[in-house]
């Protein structure tokens, strides 16, 4: 297969698979932002060669960027650390990283926002019961 037989491919498989996660509940929203011209012409060209519509390919880019994005570890820890400080709010989370993660997140905020518990101080216990062997580690050092 050709390179712009399997780019074509990709971009069939991607509408597919928007068209599938779309429901009656995915409104559109008209958004208006400025871009360098050269992206313009350039994004034109590609819908042009696949016959799509410029806002397509820009939704199927936005849709693809945010699941790379919200995919990594180094966005769900920064997701978690704004959370607990409490600059990021439930419903926020929830967008961001899908409710199963921010319930557990919620949870553990929870458990950490928790009084410690207030437990004695242990007993001198030998836990040894006698038996302490040491160990030379000057001898493994020669090695």
């Amino acid at each position: 297969m050709c390179k712009l037989c399997a780019i074509a491919e990709t971009v069939i498989t991607l509408c597919a698979e928007l068209a599938h996660r779309m429901s009656t509940s995915d409104d559109p929203r008209r958004v208006h932002f400025q871009s360098p011209e050269y992206l313009v012409n350039r994004l034109d060209a590609i819908a042009d060669l696949f016959d799509k519509d410029r806002t397509d390919l820009l939704v199927d880019a936005i849709r693809e960027y945010i699941e790379d994005t919200t995919d990594s570890e180094t966005f769900q820890e920064l997701v978690a650390t704004k959370y607990y400080d409490d600059q990021l709010e439930f419903e926020t989370v929830k967008q961001l990283v899908g409710a199963e993660t921010a319930q557990r997140l919620r949870l553990l905020k929870a458990d950490l926002e928790d009084e410690p518990l207030d437990l004695a101080a242990p007993d001198d216990v030998d836990v040894y019961e006698g038996d302490v062997t040491t160990v030379d580690t000057a001898a493994d050092d020669d090695r």
